[in-house]
């Protein structure tokens, strides 16, 4: 069943590569007017170009409060008020928890779970007021089950978890829809900046044997932004090639 969103318009941070990107191509796909917002103003621009009609690039730190408040600016100004945000931007390390850096903990927090917060945070006042919005945050499987040598990242995910849930407590009933979506290992340019013999041990270990692709978790997110998920609050999706079974 086709899922059309063409009365949406969606913000999608971190849309320049990888699941971003996917997810933004795939909510155009189905009719939605989309903000390709990311760090990298050159792949941002790539893929707002590659859409064509509908899309708009707009360069942002998501953990930076000013940026975001230009962010969605950006977004009134091409298309109107946002409807549709997906917190994805996100970094990854690597680095077992007896060296790692202040430094490094706290740029993860600030990526992943702060920029969740802030970006959260500039759109959901007019979802209020309208009554009508959806939040999809991007989380990670390793927010509940942990991940060896990354203590920081699966702690900021694991905060992005806590954080859907208790905001879907408080917005529900005033009609806008907070989920999040926890993939597994992915095929993208952050999963392989880790170690070669990290992506062999997790891919031994997934039952399906093998990592999933961007679209995977794209399918998801556009799933979650319908009509069809309208029942769907405060839930954490998993498509994780069965790394973890709920």
């Amino acid at each position: 069943m086709a899922r059309r969103l063409e009365d949406h318009i969606a913000i999608v941070t971190g849309a320049g590569s990888g699941i971003g990107r996917a997810t933004a191509m795939r909510l155009h796909a189905a009719g939605a007017r989309v903000v390709v917002a990311d760090l990298n103003a050159e792949t941002a621009a790539a893929v707002a170009s590659a859409l064509g009609e509908r899309a708009v690039a707009v360069t942002v730190d998501v953990s930076d409060p000013a940026a975001v408040t230009a962010m969605v600016a950006a977004c009134e100004a091409a298309f109107g008020t946002c409807t549709l945000l997906v917190n994805n931007a996100g970094i990854v390390h690597q680095a077992p928890f007896e060296t790692l850096e202040l430094e490094d903990w706290d740029r993860m927090i600030a990526v992943h779970l702060r920029g969740t917060f802030l970006c959260t945070r500039a759109v959901i006042p007019a979802m209020l007021a309208a009554e009508d919005g959806v939040i999809v945050n991007i989380a990670s499987q390793l927010g509940q089950i942990g991940g060896i040598d990354l203590c920081h990242y699966s702690a900021a995910k694991a905060g992005i978890i806590g954080l859907t849930k208790s905001l879907a407590r408080e917005v529900s009933a005033r009609g806008v829809r907070v989920n999040a979506v926890a993939p597994g290992p992915i095929m993208t340019d952050l999963s392989m900046r880790l170690s070669e013999e990290w992506r062999r041990t997790k891919a031994a270990e997934l039952p399906l044997g093998y990592f999933g692709e961007p679209e995977d978790v794209a399918e998801t997110v556009a799933f979650l932004a319908s009509p069809a998920a309208r029942i769907y609050v405060g839930q954490t999706l998993g498509p994780n090639s069965g790394d973890v079974m709920l």
